[in-house]
């Protein structure tokens, strides 16, 4: 596989703070994901695990629901944070898997439901935050 380096420069990678009270919520506490979303709605990892019990639940228009909350959160957390609308959301770094899971949730549901636009937006929009995050969530 052949990656292509921007020999330009490009904007620095993105790194969401992690929300350590939610984060320790949802995995020592073992609370349920809605209740961490209710608490903390700005943890978009609460969110992606809704839309992904959904979806595999069958419930693809809940799922995204699910998904595009969570979606919406961690673009506002990622402005906050520096990102200009583009550039590299390394999957990686813990705190960002909430944004690129909810993400790639959204392009699942989407499909699902007969929008390929907004689903192949998504997918794009994955793979340009971080091509790794889309190969292990989406590929």
């Amino acid at each position: 596989m052949t990656t292509h380096t921007n020999l330009l420069g490009g904007p620095d990678p993105t790194f969401l703070p992690e929300n350590t009270e939610a984060a320790r919520l949802l995995d020592e506490e073992s609370l349920p994901p809605a209740e961490v979303a209710a608490q903390h709605p700005t943890f978009s990892r609460a969110w992606a695990a809704l839309a992904e019990e959904a979806f595999s639940a069958g419930r693809v228009v809940e799922s995204y629901a699910y998904a595009r909350t969570g979606y919406h959160r961690g673009l506002d957390a990622l402005r906050r944070n520096g990102w200009k609308g583009h550039g590299p959301v390394p999957f990686s770094h813990g705190p960002n898997q909430g944004f690129l899971r909810c993400l790639a949730a959204l392009a699942r549901a989407a499909e699902a439901i007969g929008e390929k636009d907004e689903s192949e937006r998504c997918r794009q929009f994955l793979r340009d935050s971080d091509p790794a995050a889309y190969a292990e969530l989406l590929a």
